[in-house]
C-alpha cells in the first residue's frame, strides 16, 4: 500500500484530485493541517466526485503528529529543490510520499532533515513547480509501476465490443 502525504494543502479542488488518484490506486492519503479548506467543500468532493468511499483519510494537526502515528516512517519528499529525481529511488512496497502546499512546498528545515529521500520532477529551469495534483499522479505511479501494479487491474475491456 502507498502512502500520499500532503503538507498544508491549500486548494480543495487539488485535494481532490489527489484524492481520487488515492481511491484508484489504493492509496490512503494523509492530510497534514493547517488545510486551506474544509473537507466539507463542495469543491473538494466535486474533484474526487464519488470516489470519496474508496479513499481511507487520515488527517494530523501537525508534522510531529503524523510521524508519530506513523511510528516514524521513511518519506520521500517531492520538492523541486532536490538533487535527485524520483525515478532514481527505489520505493518500497508501503512507502510514504509527501508533498508540499501549493504556494511554498515543504518547509526547508523538514527537507534538511531528509535530504536523502528528496525527490524531484524533472522539468525545464524556467518552470517553478508542476500542478500539485498531477505531480502526485506522476511519482505514485512510478512507485508502483516499480512493483509491476500490484493489486491493481492491469486489462480493461470494452463497454460494447470484445477486443
Amino acid at each position: 500500500m502507498m502512502h500520499i502525504v500532503l503538507h498544508e494543502p491549500e486548494i480543495p479542488q487539488n485535494t481532490g484530485n489527489i484524492a481520487r488518484t488515492c481511491a484508484a490506486t489504493g492509496a490512503t492519503l494523509h492530510l497534514i493541517e493547517p488545510l486551506g479548506f474544509s473537507l466539507d467543500e463542495k469543491q473538494i468532493k466535486r474533484a474526487g466526485l464519488d470516489y470519496w468511499h474508496l479513499v481511507n483519510v487520515q488527517t494530523y494537526k501537525n508534522y510531529e503528529e503524523f510521524l508519530e502515528k506513523n511510528n516514524f516512517p521513511k518519506v520521500y519528499m517531492a520538492t523541486t529543490k532536490s538533487r535527485q529525481t524520483y525515478t532514481d529511488v527505489s520505493y518500497e512496497e508501503e512507502c510514504y510520499i509527501m508533498f508540499g502546499k501549493e504556494t511554498a512546498g515543504i518547509p526547508e528545515e523538514i527537507l534538511l532533515d531528509n535530504k536523502e529521500t528528496c525527490i524531484r520532477i524533472p522539468m525545464i529551469s524556467e518552470a517553478r513547480s508542476l500542478n500539485l495534483s498531477n505531480s502526485v499522479a506522476i511519482v505514485i505511479y512510478e512507485a508502483l509501476r516499480q512493483h509491476q501494479f500490484e493489486h491493481l487491474t492491469k486489462q480493461g475491456e470494452l463497454h460494447h465490443y470484445h477486443w
